[in-house]
This record gives structure tokens, sequence and C-alpha cells, in this order.
């Protein structure tokens, strides 16, 4: 370390300390020497000159102690928790090996774009499901602490809010992957335990984790969010009846209430709490929205669909004493109250709440009218844990196959589908289903072999379809091998002199009114028959022999517009979307500054977007001098750009 930072550091203190003043520093006590070198205007490589200069420094800066402790948590504040309360350590060890880490980790990520940038693939979504694999396994490969690799993820995306948006897009996508991949761990220790010590809340958080993994989402948080509603409750149910024994359960505390009247106090105090006091509901207005299915967003919203509020009510149940059941009702989760001696399974012996009609209770008989016909006995049964996150899983899974076709919906539908197949590892079915989306996305081909090859060993049946995509997933790996250079789109070329826009300009359309950036053009319509007429293009005044444009749009989507439609934005502004780092690498107030990827594919661009924006700010601003007008249009300097 200090060899290497020592030239670093030649600014901070070489020469400053001379060697009278080396006499003078060694002679004060350990404990003062340890304090003035944990003064915060000291960095690293200030530390490592001062060790050099003799012994005694040497000795007061040795890697256990004070000083390289103190610059370790300095520059690395959220890797304390890691770490016990005066714990020793070998800092300077910790120090490197987390630099180390940072500087790996960098590279790699730098490196991806050069690697997996492609060309536009969809004027819906540009990078669906683009999987960084062979990235991902080469952090893994690290073989380094996975908090340090995460750490620098989150450093990286908390620096500068519009540089390094490039950097920060494939930073994002690694920490997503890093984090599943742990949560995935996690769930199939969760899916070894016994049944009976399986928590539907932990499993339903390992869920809402899974698909979230960028939320700060726990086990504890939401646990401590369920106390204070278990509290609420406890306050109620003190002013009804002060000696009630669920006042004297505490957290942690596995006590039930054997008496049924006492039970309906609870029951009755937690309906009133949750519903009156709380205002929780089922969310009838927007019933398939995903965030009805994750418990930190019930919590958040207060507002859930059936199978996300039973799991809230019933654990709210069982800390106040009170066991309810779950029961897979169709098209309805419900929960079971048992109103007779335990082990009972006659359906008429229990009661059944249903949590999305704010805690009503229901005869066998009243279930049925909900969904409007006649099931059997076995719909009334309690299910395990496990059949819970199934349906809890399941139902993501349809929202997904539901979606529009964007990034979001396929991403869902992945997510969902890694988490069924990991409950249920053997669903033909799912699996199946996973496999073609995998081949629709053309993404991990070497994946969907795997897939296909467990399908065929669990049903031979599916001989047809297995082969099918076999062969098409070898001729998509063959594919790979020899990757087609993309096109490069000069716009001095003869064909492209109609195009008067170019990449990372902020536009407005003129009819729908919605902001967006450029990342593509054409100079006429690239799609289909079938799009054109369905997009009734023929009722432009150009129709689709005109200039076509790829745009990223305000509120997520990615759309191509014809040019006619397009204006430059009077007032841009910075577009909120989630592929805009795939593209540009900085926001630069007024334009969106194209990666060097994109720069490739359109090599002319970046001049005419600094014009554009160059006239557009003379055009607001018509004082501006000529020394002004030069820097501002300089293509070497596009930070020179008066905003």
């Amino acid at each position: 370390m200090a060899t290497s930072v020592a030239g670093e550091g030649q600014h901070s203190l070489n020469g400053i300390i001379s060697d009278s003043q080396t006499k003078n520093l060694t002679d004060l006590p350990t404990e003062l020497l340890e304090h003035i070198l944990c003064f915060a205007v000291l960095k690293h490589v200030d530390i490592c000159n001062v060790s050099c200069c003799c012994k005694r420094l040497h000795d007061v800066c040795h890697g256990r102690g004070k000083v390289w402790g103190h610059q370790y948590k300095l520059r690395w504040p959220r890797l304390q928790m890691f770490y016990r309360q005066n714990e020793c350590c070998d800092w300077l060890r910790e120090y490197k090996t987390r630099h180390r880490v940072g500087i790996q980790i960098r590279r790699t990520v730098e490196s991806i774009s050069k690697r997996f940038f492609t060309e536009v693939g969809s004027v819906t979504q540009p990078c669906v499901g683009q999987v960084l694999g062979d990235s991902f396994a080469e952090i893994e490969s690290l073989g380094m602490p996975e908090h340090f690799c995460e750490d620098e993820l989150l450093f990286i995306l908390n620096s500068d809010k519009r540089k390094s948006l490039t950097l920060k897009y494939y930073a994002k996508k690694i920490l997503y992957f890093l984090r599943q991949q742990n949560i995935l761990r996690s769930l199939k220790t969760f899916m070894e335990q016994a049944a009976d010590q399986q928590s539907s809340l932990e499993g339903a958080i390992l869920v809402d984790q899974y698909c979230n993994p960028l939320a700060d989402v726990t086990l504890n948080s939401i646990s401590a969010q369920l106390d204070e509603i278990a509290e609420k409750v406890k306050k109620m149910l003190r002013i009804k009846n002060p000696s009630h024994p669920s006042l004297r359960i505490v957290q942690g505390d596995c006590s039930v209430v054997e008496d049924f009247e006492l039970q309906r106090q609870v029951v009755s105090a937690l309906n009133s709490v949750l519903y009156e006091q709380l205002q929780y509901k089922g969310n009838e207005f927007d019933y398939y929205n995903p965030l009805n299915s994750y418990i930190h967003q019930v919590l958040l919203r207060r507002t859930g669909i059936p199978i996300s509020l039973s799991v809230l009510y019933m654990n709210l149940a069982r800390k106040l004493g009170v066991q309810l059941q779950p029961v897979n009702f169709p098209n309805h989760f419900l929960l079971r109250w048992c109103q007779k001696p335990r082990g009972s399974e006659d359906i008429f012996d229990f009661v059944y709440i249903d949590a999305f009609g704010n805690g009503k209770q229901l005869t066998a008989k009243e279930c049925e009218y909900l969904i409007g016909h006649q099931v059997t006995a076995d719909y009334y049964s309690a299910i395990s844990t496990t059949e819970v996150l199934l349906r809890m899983v399941g139902n993501l899974l349809n929202i997904g196959k539901r979606g529009e076709g964007n990034e979001k919906s396929y991403q869902l539908l992945r997510d969902s589908l890694d988490l069924y197949l990991t409950i249920n590892p053997d669903n033909v079915q799912y699996l199946l289903l996973q496999a073609r989306l995998y081949f629709h996305l053309g993404i991990w081909p070497e994946k969907v072999l795997d897939i296909l090859q467990h399908i065929q060993a669990l049903d031979p049946s599916q001989h047809g379809a297995v082969g099918y995509l076999v062969q098409h997933t070898l001729e998509h790996i063959q594919h790979k091998k020899h990757p087609v250079t993309p096109e490069e789109k000069k716009r001095s070329a003869p064909e492209h002199s109609e195009v008067q826009y170019s990449v990372g300009l902020i536009m407005k359309h003129k009819r729908s009114g919605y902001n967006c950036v450029i990342y593509g053009w054409d100079p006429k319509c690239t799609m289909s028959q079938e799009w054109i007429t369905t997009m009734r293009v023929h009722q432009l005044s150009n129709g689709a022999n005109q200039p076509f444009y790829n745009v990223l749009v305000q509120d997520g989507t990615c759309r191509y517009a014809a040019q006619e439609n397009l204006e430059p934005h009077s007032a841009p502004l910075e577009i909120g979307h989630p592929e805009v780092g795939r593209y540009f690498s900085e926001f630069a107030n007024t334009y969106y500054f194209a990666n060097e990827e994109l720069q490739t594919r359109y090599p002319e661009d970046i001049v005419e977007t600094l014009g554009t924006v160059q006239e557009l700010y003379h055009r607001l601003t018509p004082g501006l001098g000529n020394q002004d007008q030069a820097s501002a249009t300089d293509p070497n300097d596009h930070r020179a750009v008066p905003m």
C-alpha cells in the first residue's frame, strides 16, 4: 500500500515534516500521536507517507492500530455494520482488500458497456432481459468479501447524479443480480426448514426482497412495523379488558389464548385498529398492481390483495395469541378461525375471515357467494407455508403474463419464475415457460439448454417442444460466436439527408405532449406493415416515408416517433427512464451526452446535437458572445455548452 500510494501524497506531507519536526513528533506520547494522525484532513496517502518517516511513526501507524482503523471507517462508513464495536482487526489489511476490490469492481463494470452494448432490439423495450452473466461470474470469481463488492457498487450508484450514467446503469444491474442470488440462497435454506418452523411472514418477505432487491426490506424492519400495529391492538384491548391475557404476551412469545370469547375480543380489536383506525383496505381499483403483493408496500400503502392482507392479518393475530390458518380458496384467499376444540376438520366448525373485505367473518356457505359458485370441502382446508408462497408467486407470475411486453413485465415474469421454480423445481409447465421466455429474450442460451435437459428428464412427452427449442438455441449460441458489427449511421450520407434531429436531444411530442430523449434513428420507418397500419402511420402528412426516432419517454416507455411529430424541447429536462444510462454517459443540463458505444453507432451526431442545443440557447438568450459560441459548439468539450 505504502509503495503504491506514496507518490500520490507528495503534495500532502512530503517535505513538510523536516528532520527536526520528526524528532519533535516522536517525542510525543503514542495516544497524542494517534489523535493527531486521525485528523480528518489526513488521507490514507498521508498516513502511508508518515509511516515511512521513521520507525517510531511506523509503529504508531501499525495495521491493527487506531490510525488505520480511523482511515478505514472514514473512507467506508457503510461497512461498520460488519464489525463488532471495538473489534481488534488488521485495519490496514482490510483497507488494502477493500481498495483492491473497488478497483477490480470498477474495471469490470466499466468494461460491460463495450462488451454488451447491442443495437436497438425493439422500439418498445431496447434492453429487455440483457443478462450480464459473464460479468457477474467475474465478480463472483474475485473471491472477495461480498459486502466489499456491494459497497463499491453502492458507492458508484451514489456518486454525482448526472454523471457516469452508463457506469451506474451496469453497477445497478450487477447489484440487482448479486442481491437476488443471496436471496435465492436464503429462500432455499428457508424451504429446507420443517414445515411447522416456516413463517409465512418470513417467506413473503423473501418474495418481496427478490422482486425488489434494491429496496431496503428486512425481516427486522417488517416485524417491527407489525409489532407497532400489535401494540395499538393491545392498547384497545386494555381499554375493554385490562386483564386480557394477550396483554402479557411479549415479543417472540408463542402463547395461545384458548378461551373463545377472549379470542373474539382480539379479532374485534384487530379489525378496529387495522381497518378503522389505520384504514387498511383491499385494492379493488388497481387489483393487478404487483405492489399489492409486496409486504413492505402493503404496509406503506395500507392496501393489498387477499393473500398479502391475509398474511399480514394472520401474523398480527398470532402475535396476540390467536391462531388462524391460511385457506387456498379459489380466486379469493381466506383465513379460517376454529370455533371448536382443536383438531376439527369439519368445514362448518370454522369461521372464515376475509382480510380483503375489512376482516368480515363468513360461514362456509357465504364463502361461495364471494366467487359465485360451489366448491368441494377440499378448498376449505388449511394449507402449508409453501403453498401460501406458491399462490403468492403464482399471482405475480400471472401479472407478468398480463403485462404489456415491456421491461418491467418481463422482469416480473423472470423474477416470479425464478421464485416459483426455487420453491417447486420440478414443475414442467413453468420450466418450459422459463425456457421459452429466455429463448424469446435471447438471453442465457446455455441455461436454456440446461432447463430443456431437465424438462426432458422429468417428462419425455415434451420431446417436440424441447427439440424445437434446443435446435434454435444452438443456432443462437453459434450466432453469438460470430457477432454482426452494428451498422454505422453517418448523417453526411446522402440517404440520411432528411434526418433533422440527433441522439441526445431532448424532445417534446407535438401531439401526445410527452418529453423524451432520442437514442436512435432511421431515415425511413423500418417497422412491419402491420405495425404501420395499427399505429395509423398513413394518416401522417409524410406517412412512413420520413425519418423515425427511437426515444426514451419520461413515463418509462420506449417509442418510435415520426419526425413530423417531434420538436426540440424549449426547456430541456432530465428524462427519468431506467434505460438512459445504457445509451448516455451524462446529462449536461440541456441534452444527454452519448456514451462511447452510441457515438460509435452515430459518429457524427454529437456535433449536430451540440449545434442544435447552441441554436436553441441563442434563441432564448440572444446576447451570447462569439467566444462563448465557439466553446459551446466544440465537440471536444461538451461541458462547455452554456446552460
